[in-house]
């Protein structure tokens, strides 16, 4: 019945808009990342089957993560994913989601075990984190002591080198870049402390109608299995 009503309501809603939409993401497996030239992953093979379902043109550009947060704040017609949905970032864009989910992991080294039972317990130490992540800026704004990178991937090297105590990232996030640097045996996770969903995050002059289109045929390919088939699609990564 609820998918019935959704293709009711997809069914009422006006044409797509015929300007092409500009899809922002970074290069984040096991979410978005480039292989043999095109930009796969569970949140951009949701995102590009939400586009085929509402008729809507589009084109991808896999930027910076900073940029591509910025410029869809900025520029009309342009969205960015996967993004982190926060009360501080909901009256900034319209939301199409969620599309994926994340764990949000403390990582340290093996041969120097620190022990956490919580995150209040990370308080003392040193955290790397990528810079204009929300999960940098999650810490900061608890207060926690956070020094920032440009690239997620310098941290790992830092946390070896003993110039950071703790990294923060995603669980998926920091398995690859773990297993690339050849630290399986020597990076360790010390604590999950927060799930968060993921969404495509839209720019505010982009039309209520499309995003309620999108909106709409997330739920259809949740029902219909479409959406559960690219979970598994990226369920062992990485491989």
């Amino acid at each position: 019945m609820k998918l019935l009503r959704a293709l009711l309501l997809a069914s009422c809603l006006p044409l797509a808009t015929a300007a092409p939409l500009v899809l922002n993401t970074e290069d984040a497996a096991p979410y978005n990342m480039l292989v043999n030239g095109q930009v796969v992953g569970v949140g951009a093979d949701k995102v590009k089957l939400l586009m085929q379902h509402a008729k809507q043109s589009y084109k991808i550009e896999l930027l910076p993560w900073r940029r591509a947060y910025e410029d869809a704040l900025r520029n009309a017609n342009t969205c960015v994913f996967s993004t982190t949905r926060t009360p501080e970032r909901e009256q900034l864009f319209k939301w199409v989601g969620p599309i994926a989910f994340n764990e949000w992991l403390l990582f340290g080294r093996a041969d120097v075990p620190i022990k956490l039972a919580s995150l209040e317990d990370a308080r003392p130490h040193l955290i790397g984190a990528y810079n204009g992540d929300v999960r940098e800026q999650f810490l900061r704004a608890r207060g926690f002591r956070v020094e920032t990178v440009v690239a997620d991937s310098l941290n790992p090297k830092k946390l070896m080198l003993g110039r950071i105590d703790l990294w923060v990232s995603g669980r998926y996030d920091g398995a690859v870049l773990i297993e690339q640097g050849g630290w399986a045996q020597q990076i360790v996770p010390v604590l999950n402390f927060h799930r968060s969903e993921l969404y495509l995050a839209c720019n505010l002059q982009v039309e209520d109608e499309l995003v309620d289109r999108l909106n709409v045929m997330l739920s259809v390919i949740n029902r219909d299995g479409s959406a559960a088939k690219i979970d598994e699609r990226y369920a062992s990564w990485p491989k």
